[in-house]
């Protein structure tokens, strides 16, 4: 909003301008110019701030959609790893479900080995019970002596070893019994303890991994929400750039509008010059007329009176002569006949005067231009390479120390003096030569000798070379246009072609 309401201001502030013009000098037309390019220059530094912001947003957005991906990427190995662990959950719950079913039938075998040590256990009381009311031990000696016979010994013997072994065979599966019994629910504590404390610990890591994944997709969401926004300022400044490269593009047209203007005065400044400068031949040569008209007025009448005079000293040549012959004739009849005169009547006579040569102008230079600065010719016109790729060259490069005088190309007036980005310190002169506009760039300069709207000479010095803008050292950049100069510098063409280098 702000954007728009400067560029009106702007715009208000040009119409204001355009309409002062008719009424103002020469000089406030000049001051109008100046007003129009750092308006323009304005709206350049503007544009280029939001270019700025919005690479900058871009590049934001850049960074985020980055982060997006690994943030993904990094999900999906969560995922992959929950899915995992889920896995391993399930298959250690289907071992922790094998080892209950495996526990449910040990425990079925140890009732039943519960009921066979107790029943032995009671079968052990018995016989202690026996023992204890019998008075002591079972003397199985008196047993065996007790018989009637051998075969009935024998019977004795055989039954004696018979309860002993059956008594011994009790206490050793009764021993066994209890030690397996002991194992086997050992085995199975062990065994769950271990199964519960895997389930225990796998549950703990998927419910990390959980975390971690929520905590990734609130990262996500912020990133998303963050994008978002970017996009959204970012769309905001490309709203406000185009503002501002239309109300740029109307101060370009205004500016070659008054560029056009002061061609103009250049044109009508010239076609006055080529008017008085052939008031002054036209006069020249009347005078020249004129002194020769006179001169050979003058050489005539000087050979009429020369003429004149010889005329009169013939006729007295003529009487003398007839005189004396008249004489002669009187006086002798051995006359001689004269001597005859000398022709040289014509030798004696005056020249004619010379007339005086006429005066001859100077030949015009064929292009109107001549070169702005002495030095090395070092950079031509066209495509070059300086380190940062192929780039065109508008111009020629002339090298020289700083300070060096550069002088006006030819005759014209001053549409722009001050600093232009890469341009540096820059002078462009607007000119009219044979009727067509032309414009000289003058860039890098150290220093400036004119203002805007000012009129120069061609020769006149106009700045100091120097090494300002995108500059490697010091040099005059000079362009030459046909046309008047823009932007875009689309109709710059080669200097060597108007000036000698």
């Amino acid at each position: 909003m702000k954007l728009k309401l400067k560029s009106k201001w702007m715009l208000s502030g040009i119409s204001s301008v355009l309409a002062l013009t008719i009424f103002l000098p020469t000089a406030a037309n000049a001051d109008k110019l100046s007003e129009l390019e750092q308006q323009k220059r304005e709206a350049q530094q503007q544009q280029s701030e939001l270019n700025s912001g919005i690479n900058e947003k871009s590049e934001k957005m850049t960074q985020n959609a980055s982060t997006l991906e690994e943030l993904s990427k990094k999900i999906d190995k969560l995922n992959t790893k929950i899915q995992d662990t889920e896995t391993k959950i399930n298959d250690v719950q289907s071992k922790i479900d094998q080892t209950v079913a495996e526990i449910d039938e040990l425990r079925k075998s140890i009732v039943e080995l519960e009921r066979k040590i107790a029943e032995r256990e009671e079968l052990l009381q018995e016989r202690a019970r026996a023992i204890q009311l019998s008075g002591g031990s079972v003397d199985y000696v008196d047993v065996l002596l007790g018989a009637n016979n051998f075969g009935d010994f024998i019977d004795r013997f055989s039954a004696v070893n018979t309860l002993i072994e059956a008594d011994r065979d009790i206490m050793r599966e009764q021993a066994e019994d209890k030690k397996l019994l002991a194992e086997q629910k050992a085995a199975v504590e062990t065994k769950l303890a271990e199964q519960e404390d895997r389930r225990a610990e796998l549950v703990g890591l998927k419910s990390s991994l959980d975390s971690q994944k929520q905590e990734q997709a609130g990262l996500v969401k912020e990133l998303e929400a963050e994008q978002q926004r970017l996009q959204e300022e970012k769309a905001t400044l490309e709203e406000q750039r185009n503002d501002s490269i239309e109300v740029s593009s109307k101060l370009e047209k205004e500016i070659a509008q008054e560029q056009e203007r002061l061609a103009e005065i250049a044109r009508k400044a010239e076609e006055e010059r080529q008017r008085k400068l052939a008031a002054e031949r036209k006069a020249a040569q009347e005078r020249a007329a004129a002194e020769r008209a006179e001169a050979e007025r003058k050489a005539a009448a000087e050979i009429a009176a020369a003429q004149n005079e010889a005329d009169r000293k013939a006729a007295e040549r003529r009487a003398a002569e007839e005189r004396a012959a008249a004489q002669k004739k009187e006086a002798s009849s051995n006359s001689v006949t004269p001597a005859s005169a000398s022709a040289s009547s014509s030798a004696n006579s005056p020249a004619p005067a010379a007339a005086p040569a006429a005066t001859v102008a100077p030949a015009a230079s064929s292009s109107g231009f001549i070169t702005p600065a002495s030095g090395r010719y070092t950079s031509k016109f066209g495509w070059r390479n300086i380190g940062a790729g192929q780039e065109f060259h508008q111009g020629v490069d002339i090298a020289n120390g700083v300070g060096t005088t550069i002088m006006a190309s030819a005759s014209g007036y001053v549409s722009f003096a001050g600093s232009m980005g890469g341009y540096g310190n820059v002078i462009i002169l607007t000119h009219s030569i044979n009727g067509q506009t032309h414009a000289t760039v003058y860039a890098h300069l150290s220093s400036i000798g004119v203002s805007k709207g000012q009129a120069v000479s061609q020769g006149q010095r106009i700045g100091g070379m120097g090494n300002t803008g995108r500059s490697f050292g010091s040099h005059l950049h000079f362009e030459i246009h046909v046309g008047p100069w823009n932007g875009s510098r689309s109709n710059a063409v080669n200097p060597a072609s108007y000036v000698s280098l």
